[in-house]
């Protein structure tokens, strides 16, 4: 999943990968502070975030800000308890994780009696069927691609709005719906805590504009939305705790304002002065920040810092840079210690050499290009001679953020020391994603971020990887690095039909260094995520799922 400053999948924890996160979580960040005392009820919570979300349908969201904020307002067929030592998938609109048949091909879940809508009607087994069939209409693009790669007839299938439906999704009654999926996926109801596998009311549909008109079956639901300045969430009175097992309602509402620079948020928030003090951030502090933050003892009860289970890395485009030589020359070339440096130093995770990250089945350790975080200038030189002495320019795409333009920075003068000139493009942060998603775009490089959508190889390699997809998905997508290396799809087809973990994480650990040969992406951090908040918000928690501060149990401190 992409983050809008991280790219974001949403995440299915496995026991033991989520222990790690919440472990590492203890050792460097705080909650102890927010979550202290009873929850208090009233109050407003204020939300300061540095751009729009990219989506909030929950169908398009595909971004860790998207995701923790559907979480208000729709519920999942599946989700996650985090209330405990470590996240547990228990069932959300349906009443346990579901039942799975046929050799885990089909799985049928029954929803709870009473979950309501904003307007008092009840949630439907057919509102959860029109609202996966949403996925496949190609002007609901941007989110996942499980829908349409495992359901059967999800190939050919173009969604509900010209009156056809996927025969494939039965519900056979108001209370129960059966997939039935192409291959066996064992983890299949970890998938169904994403926000795509939630309820849409086809009568409040409104399309491509439903970003802004989410139907709400959760505890808040949408007062306003007033695209890049502000979301208001007020209190849904048909939503009840009783079969609810997730959320709370605390809060009586939720202002979320949206496009101040993010230093300044910081800064706000850290004054702890008026609505600061009930205020919180989605988007990890600025690098500027991120060192004075997180070594102030002050701010400890109230500074988070999450653990992600994803990569931050630069893509190249491998249909542009053909010349292997001259990728292997910008891996080799960048200098790592400037570009961590842009966003926040140590704090901010530790060196990548690898597009898995530690703590996901299938990690490896390795390094095939430079063992020095500075670079290896040397070794880059001679493989640009070798490349015929090119002085290419190239073009690199970043979001408009100070930290992202710092780090733009950083790998322009780096490149620029083997003689490669690099234009940087700014891309508004909260288009970013949709606009290097597509196919058209014209970049030669381009910054990203990933999170797993549960902690395997499987929700990594895969999505970024499969050449196949680049045709399938050309409006959203995830192959930044557009490489379509025959032995690398044939690896991810082999791979996935084996059902022993430990030989399948061992063949996922090999195809990363396999994809790492073809230099069309450098790894460059293991990411942590800082969030910051108010003396006065309490009930925080933090989702190693999301790599975000929950705020399904959230409060205001009177």
């Amino acid at each position: 999943m992409t983050r809008r400053t991280r790219r974001t999948r949403t995440i299915a924890l496995t026991a033991s990968a989520a222990a790690i996160a919440l472990g590492a979580t203890a050792c460097g960040g705080s909650a102890s502070g927010s979550s202290s005392g009873s929850p208090t009820k009233g109050g407003t919570l204020t939300i300061l975030n540095n751009a729009d979300y990219d989506h909030l349908d929950p169908q398009r969201v595909y971004t860790t800000q998207g995701s923790s904020m559907d979480e208000e307002f729709v519920r999942t067929l599946t989700g996650w308890n985090e209330s405990g030592s470590t996240p547990k998938l228990v069932g959300d609109l349906a009443t346990d994780t579901g039942t799975p048949s046929s050799g885990d091909t089909v799985w049928t879940f029954h929803l709870r009696h009473g979950v309501k809508w904003q307007d008092g009607s009840e949630v439907t087994a057919q509102d959860v069927k029109y609202g996966v069939e949403r996925t496949f209409s190609p002007d609901i693009n941007g989110g996942p691609p499980y829908a349409s790669q495992w359901l059967v007839g999800g190939a050919d299938y173009k969604g509900p709005y010209k009156g056809k439906d996927l025969a494939s999704i039965e519900t056979p009654d108001q209370y129960t719906i059966a997939f039935h999926l192409n291959q066996p996926v064992a983890d299949f109801n970890e998938t169904t805590a994403m926000p795509g596998w939630s309820a849409v009311p086809k009568a409040h549909d409104t399309g491509a504009t439903y970003d802004t008109h989410v139907w709400s079956d959760g505890p808040y639901m949408i007062k306003s939305y007033t695209k890049n300045k502000e979301l208001v969430l007020v209190k849904n009175t048909h939503w009840s705790q009783s079969n609810d097992p997730i959320r709370e309602q605390n809060v009586d509402e939720i202002d979320v304002k949206l496009g101040q620079e993010q230093a300044a948020i910081d800064q706000q928030i850290k004054s702890d002065a008026g609505v600061a003090q009930t205020s919180i951030m989605q988007d990890p502090i600025a690098g500027s920040d991120l060192t004075t933050i997180a070594n102030n003892p002050s701010l400890k009860s109230r500074y988070y810092k999450i653990p992600a289970p994803g990569i931050n890395y630069l893509a190249i485009n491998t249909t542009r840079v053909k010349d292997i030589k001259v990728r292997q020359a910008i891996e080799d070339a960048i200098d790592k210690t400037t570009v961590r440096g842009a966003f926040g130093g140590s704090a901010y995770g530790d060196y990548a050499s690898t597009m898995l990250s530690p703590g996901i089945g299938g990690y490896q350790k390795f390094n095939l290009y430079s063992t020095a975080p500075a670079g290896d200038l040397t070794k880059a030189k001679a493989l640009m001679k070798a490349a015929g002495s090119p002085k290419p320019t190239m073009s690199l795409a970043v979001e408009n953020t100070t930290t992202e333009e710092h780090f733009a920075d950083a790998v322009k003068t780096s490149l620029g020391k083997i003689g490669v000139t690099v234009n940087i493009t700014p891309i508004d942060a909260a288009n970013y994603f949709s606009t290097i998603d597509n196919v058209k775009n014209q970049y030669d490089m381009v910054w990203g971020d990933w999170i797993a959508d549960w902690p395997n190889a499987s929700t990594v390699l895969p999505v970024l990887f499969d050449g196949r997809q680049i045709k399938k998905l050309p409006q959203s997508n995830q192959d930044l690095s557009y490489l379509n290396d025959p032995a690398v799809n044939a690896q991810i087809d082999k791979i996935s039909k084996m059902t022993d973990i430990k030989q399948r994480d061992t063949a996922y650990g090999a195809l990363d260094e396999q994809i790492m040969k073809d230099a069309a992406v450098i790894p460059l951090m293991y990411m942590n995520f800082s969030e910051l908040s108010g003396s006065k918000v309490g009930g925080v928690i933090p989702d190693p799922i999301l790599a975000e501060p929950s705020l399904v149990h959230v409060y205001v401190k009177h």
